[in-house]
């Protein structure tokens, strides 16, 4: 485990200013709408949620610390998983329906990280130390199975003629289905179990020998982690709709919906990131 300082105040605020803005909300009654109070309103959330995101990622990371690689790694997918399916199917199923936003925010996330992040933590990372190290093995299987799984969630369905437009049908829908949870089994016992080593490097086996959080940090950080994740999904619903009148105010794409969800996903984890890099 890598070495910790104290609890930053942020990483309880935040949550803790989430619960009571939506309890206040609830409370009152309020709807965001376009006016110089909905302007406010919409700040503070946006606020408040990024910062929610960034404290649900912080603790799962020290979470993740406690348990180790690789499955510290898997508790942080399902935390920005539960993040991005939150925000996602309260977009798609709000005011203004939004039946692609799934695909888009896919889309978008798939391309931020693999072009834009990659290719800046590769340059920061260049700069400072000229050559960097990589577990190719692992990357190259991370890799193999997400250009698998964009290929068939978000590729194929432009050329399927079973149903009229760019999608599935029920029955193409239910063997993608079976096929996305196969292969992602199948990844999952690559990287826990049969080639554990692929995704451990000599840094994560050094990290493990520094200070370790202990059993109250660690129950600290699992009940501020579930309080973050549930302040988000709270939190969603608002969100959505300041998203709904900002694409329609500055006459957006509907796809510009999923770029928001993704950067807003992905930021926490970019940071991170970046400084990893670095």
């Amino acid at each position: 485990m890598s070495a910790h300082g104290p609890m930053p105040r942020s990483a309880w605020l935040y949550p803790v200013l989430a619960v009571l803005l939506f309890a206040a909300v609830s409370a009152t009654g309020y709807s965001f709408a376009p006016s110089a109070a909905g302007w406010v309103f919409a700040a503070v959330l946006l606020v408040i949620l990024f910062g929610t995101v960034f404290a649900a990622v912080h603790h799962a990371e020290m979470i993740a610390e406690r348990i180790g690689e690789p499955f510290g790694t898997l508790l942080l997918t399902l935390a920005v998983t539960i993040i991005e399916v939150a925000l996602i199917s309260t977009i798609m199923l709000g005011d203004t329906p939004a039946p692609t936003l799934a695909r888009d925010t896919v889309f978008a996330v798939v391309m931020i990280v693999c072009n834009g992040l990659v290719g800046l933590c590769i340059f920061i990372g260049g700069i400072r130390y000229r050559e960097q190290d990589f577990q190719i093995t692992g990357a190259n299987l991370y890799l193999s199975v997400l250009f698998v799984l964009a290929t068939i969630t978000l590729d194929m369905p432009n050329f399927t003629l079973t149903a009229p437009g760019p999608i599935y049908s029920t029955a193409q829908l239910a063997v993608i289905s079976v096929v996305t949870l196969l292969l992602y089994a199948v990844f999952l016992y690559t990287q826990t179990i049969r080639h554990r080593d692929y995704f451990v490097s000599g840094a994560n086996e050094a990290a493990a020998h520094g200070e370790v959080m202990s059993d109250r940090e660690t129950a600290i950080s699992v009940v501020l982690l579930l309080v973050s994740l549930l302040a988000v999904v709270l939190l969603a619903k608002k969100f959505s709709l300041v998203v709904d009148v900002v694409t329609v105010k500055i006459g957006a794409p509907p796809a510009f919906a999923g770029l928001v969800v993704a950067a807003l996903i992905l930021l926490p984890e970019s940071v991170a990131a970046v400084a990893a890099a670095r």
